[in-house]
């Protein structure tokens, strides 16, 4: 976009923007759905078989060094939190809740379809069921997320005759409990699923509250950063719970399918950073440029999440053709494979964002 179209779009923007609007809400959704998305793009890789076929893996089950990105790029309490305070906020108006599910659900219709015609399509053509699963399940993977969202929008008005503290405390007591009965090893395992609802609901929950007028005061996001980042350490340190805040392909347990304690206590700690962020981000988006960028980044939030992931899918189908391609196809056992996948990461990046522009235009 030419500079001077960029400021004439960062004026328009900003006079048209109401003079109570939250912005760092809008700056911490922006900030989550750009974790999320170079998240799965660095993490996420395949490699051919000899036979054929296509596998995924993960380069944090080849390069440990890589595991700390995990606690930077693993934002989606953010978008829960700020999920919960838009919801509450929503309330307010006519349109409330219906609008909202309606906003997230229309842009999921398009990617169900196109996945599960390209998996009805290879699996008549007879590629076997795991090449299906590799290559299309990171595409097809951000639909867990929205199913869970949109449940909890649509219980908002439920939720909210609750007391939000006391909805995140007993919503957190169900994910210890539950961590308990799995970790034991001596009940079954599907109660554990319970984690996918009460897990986010922790940080969904603080957004009502702080939607609300509550969580104001810094020592409550000192207390719920510091207790939050001391809990997920010692989980990890001490209780044998994963390092890694995303899924490892091969792992017996994984922090996030479904919510574990540990990344529970996690997100309660990036809620309370969030909290200590306001003042920053609230000044740091006057800035019409700025808010410009992050009014974008929103508007098509749901395109971003839901077909991030067709970028390297499509990428890879087109690679397949050439064997092992550096950074994309193959084992990702090395640093030539991270400089690779960075510089890949860039085209990525670069592909989506002209697609996006164009899907955006006029708006």
């Amino acid at each position: 976009m030419a500079e001077g179209t960029w400021a004439e779009r960062s004026r328009r923007i900003e006079a048209a923007t109401p003079s109570d609007r939250d912005r760092w809400i809008d700056a911490l959704r922006a900030l989550a759905i750009l974790g999320v998305v170079l998240g799965h793009w660095l993490v996420t890789a395949w490699y051919g078989e000899p036979g054929g076929g296509v596998r995924i893996t993960s380069p944090l089950a080849h390069l440990e060094g890589l595991t700390p990105l995990s606690w930077v790029l693993q934002t989606l309490a953010l978008f829960f939190f700020a999920g919960g305070y838009a919801a509450a906020r929503s309330l307010r108006s006519a349109a409330g809740v219906p609008a909202r599910l309606g906003r997230l659900l229309r842009p999921a219709v398009v990617p169900v379809l196109v996945w599960a015609g390209l998996a009805l399509g290879a699996a008549l053509r007879g590629v076997p069921g795991g090449t299906i699963r590799s290559l299309l399940l990171p595409a097809a993977g951000p639909l867990w997320f929205l199913a869970v969202f949109a449940a909890l929008n649509a219980l908002t008005p439920a939720l909210a005759r609750i007391r939000p503290a006391v909805l995140a405390a007993c919503a957190f007591a169900v994910v210890l409990c539950v961590d308990l009965l799995r970790f034991s090893g001596t009940g079954p395992g599907w109660p554990m699923w319970v984690n996918l609802g009460a897990g986010w609901l922790v940080p969904y929950a603080l957004g009502i509250h702080r939607a609300r007028g509550g969580l104001v005061a810094r020592r409550t996001a000192l207390l719920l950063l510091v207790g939050g980042m001391t809990g997920a350490v010692s989980l990890v340190t001490w209780f044998g719970y994963p390092v890694s805040m995303v899924g490892v392909t091969g792992a017996r347990v994984s922090n996030l399918s479904p919510p574990t304690l540990a990344a529970v206590c996690f997100g309660l700690a990036q809620v309370g950073a969030a909290l200590l962020a306001r003042g920053p981000l609230e000044r740091l988006t006057r800035r019409p440029r700025v808010w410009a960028a992050v009014v974008t980044v929103n508007l098509g939030a749901m395109t971003v999440f839901l077909w991030h992931q067709a970028v390297p899918t499509v990428a890879v189908l087109a690679a397949l053709r050439f064997g092992v391609v550096p950074g994309l196809l193959g084992v990702p056992d090395g640093l030539s494979w991270l400089l690779c996948r960075l510089g890949w990461i860039v085209v990525f990046a670069a592909v989506f964002s002209a697609v996006l522009a164009v899907r955006l235009r006029g708006r």
